[in-house]
């Protein structure tokens, strides 16, 4: 009956079909049509597209202005989770697109999300400001999209057919969850920014937000105010989250995609949407941020060290905070420690070995 089917081409017309051919009760696990499977993880690439677009209006807002919840950057970012809640409750109720395991994911992901989305609030209103990436909710907020991104990439790894689409679509799920995880570390990549701006006398802050943020602390607005509010993160952060955690992503991205430059793929791709919304934010008068072109010689690395994976520790290092140290020394980075570079080598060595014994595992486990 599904071959007979004529699927048509525009969203609308493709979901009424979908309900009205696929809207039944079913287990996780089951065949899913062709067209309905490419339908879902496009409109999840859609959802994702609309938090990530929200996601970075929003901390270039709170760079500008008093923190509101109901901001221009927090709607668009709430068109995205509406999106996902619709997803997963169709995945849910039909099975279809989903094993057990990558549905647990994407329910467990967004349950997180939505208990982190009102703490959040309420910290917010208990707290005043708390203008840190690194606050707990916020963090919570990280990782019930991780979980969820996690669901979305196992349920698209088992149920498309390889090829091109397959290819592309997973590139672009481990891209977003490649700027969910780097995300945190934009506090110090705006921070420096604003820091710099107030300076040389002309602050990307507005008044209200510059006396409010000095008055959390008891103190004039000064220079120690506004440090404390653009750059409260620890220099050694930066380096080990940036280039190590970020390291390990593309070393997951890489091995699950199975191309050669699929890193620096997946890396390259984040760098040129920051580079996208760089120009956008500053022509729409908000604050910018530096840029992490090292990300993509991290990715780099990974790809090179492919055929001896052993060195992937080290090229990455060499890489990494070479050119991390260069944009510094250029002026378009935050500050960081370089003592951190040891125990990034060890750290991705050791996921590399993790991974690469968890691959040999598994294909030795296959029939033959």
């Amino acid at each position: 009956m599904t071959n007979a089917i004529t699927v048509p081409r525009g969203p609308v017309a493709k979901t009424r079909l979908f309900f009205r051919t696929h809207w039944e009760r079913g287990a996780p696990g089951q065949p899913t049509p062709a067209w309905v499977l490419r339908f879902a993880y496009m409109t999840w690439l859609v959802a994702f597209a609309f938090k990530l677009l929200g996601s970075s209006w929003d901390v270039s807002w709170h760079f500008k202005f008093i923190r509101d919840d109901f901001a221009p950057p927090h709607l668009i970012n709430t068109v995205g989770t509406g999106i996902v809640i619709a997803l997963v409750a169709i995945h849910t109720y039909t099975g279809l697109g989903c094993d057990r395991r990558s549905l647990r994911l994407m329910q467990w992901g967004l349950g997180l999300f939505l208990i982190a989305a009102p703490l959040d609030v309420i910290n917010h209103r208990v707290n005043g400001l708390d203008l840190t990436a690194w606050s707990p909710t916020h963090l919570l907020l990280y990782i019930g999209t991780g979980v969820m991104l996690a669901g979305v990439i196992d349920g698209w790894l088992k149920f498309a057919e390889p090829g091109r689409v397959r290819t592309l679509v997973l590139t672009g799920l481990w891209a977003f969850f490649l700027e969910n995880a780097f995300f945190p570390n934009g506090q110090q990549e705006y921070g420096i920014v604003g820091l710099r701006a107030w300076e040389r006398g002309e602050p990307e802050a507005e008044p209200s937000l510059l006396n409010f943020a000095a008055q959390q602390i008891g103190h004039p607005v000064d220079r120690a105010a506004v440090l404390h509010f653009t750059m409260p993160i620890a220099d050694w952060v930066y380096p080990l989250w940036g280039i190590g955690m970020s390291a390990v992503v593309l070393l997951l991205a890489r091995r699950t995609i199975g191309h050669a430059w699929a890193a620096t793929a997946v890396a390259g791709a984040y760098v040129a949407y920051r580079m996208l919304i760089w120009p956008l934010l500053v022509a729409g008068t908000f604050p910018a941020s530096t840029i992490p072109f090292y990300l993509l010689f991290v990715g780099l690395a990974v790809d090179l060290a492919a055929r001896r994976g052993v060195l992937t520790g080290v090229l990455v290092a060499l890489l990494g905070y070479g050119v991390l140290e260069v944009q510094s020394l250029l002026g378009i980075a935050p500050p960081f420690a370089w003592w951190t570079l040891p125990v990034v080598l060890v750290a991705v060595t050791a996921a590399w070995w993790v991974t690469a014994t968890r691959s040999r595992i598994r294909a030795s486990s296959q029939p033959t």
